[in-house]
């Protein structure tokens, strides 16, 4: 299975998916791809397989991926802070690759209904769902 972590800004929420994701299941091959270098390299750092950055890198490895992991704003155009290009949460959205998405809550976007968790519990879950999958 090949999963895609996308990520913006320094990429903080992307680095924490990827290192509990690389701790539990160390087999996994993780994509970094960030909408700048730095997020990008954040995740590289924390141990993705590879990674890319950019609008034109996470249009194109969105359609090559099984699995496609962030946060609810990586679908949203202006997303993270701008990062977020109408073309990317058009890729993102449209990809027929499964999303797991953590429901952060910033800006003027409230989530109705999701209990609002601390990060670190919100990717304990997010991981403990590949692991199922995996097993599926």
């Amino acid at each position: 299975m090949r999963i895609a972590v996308i990520d913006g800004q320094g990429g903080g929420i992307g680095k924490h998916i990827v290192e509990q994701l690389r701790k539990k299941i160390p087999e996994l091959n993780i994509l970094a791809l960030g909408t700048n270098a730095l997020a990008t390299g954040a995740m590289l750092r924390a141990g993705a397989t590879e990674g890319a950055s950019g609008e034109s890198a996470i249009c194109y490895n969105v359609e090559r991926v099984d699995l496609i992991i962030g946060s609810v704003a990586i679908m949203m155009v202006y997303g993270l802070l701008g990062e977020i290009t109408a073309a990317m949460a058009t890729a993102i959205s449209a990809s027929k690759a499964e999303k797991l998405l953590l429901p952060i809550q910033r800006g003027n976007i409230m989530l109705v209904g999701v209990q609002r968790i601390p990060l670190p519990h919100q990717i304990e879950a997010l991981v403990m769902e590949v692991e199922e999958r995996l097993k599926g």
